[in-house]
């Protein structure tokens, strides 16, 4: 995924949190908020020090990425979103990840078929 997708900036976090909308499953917490003119969607990722030392966290992270460029061509394009990983990835492999994530994007309507 493109740095340029990315949220990194904590006041553009904060927004969507405090402004968008979210639902959840038991895996993964998901914010968007609808954003216009906008090309591509943007996403912020979020792995607590609760579910794992740096390196596990880091391949949540990593599999989220990566499931976001697998899911690309069926996500709205004027949308950011943040994902927050609960500790139930922790045990996770990566296409367990991808279908939870895809459940909670079909949930949100953020997913187009």
């Amino acid at each position: 995924m493109k740095k340029k997708f990315r949220i990194k900036k904590n006041e553009e976090f904060q927004m969507i949190l405090k402004n968008g909308e979210s639902f959840a499953n038991r895996q993964l917490v998901l914010y968007y908020m609808e954003k216009e003119n906008q090309t591509h969607f943007r996403v912020g990722l979020s792995v607590g020090k609760k579910i794992g030392n740096a390196v596990k966290r880091n391949e949540i992270k990593r599999y989220l990425r990566h499931a976001f460029i697998e899911l690309e061509d069926h996500i709205r394009p004027n949308v950011d979103l943040i994902v927050i990983a609960r500790k139930p990835t922790n045990n996770m492999g990566f296409n367990e990840l991808k279908n939870s994530l895809a459940h909670v994007l079909k949930r949100t309507s953020m997913f187009r078929h």
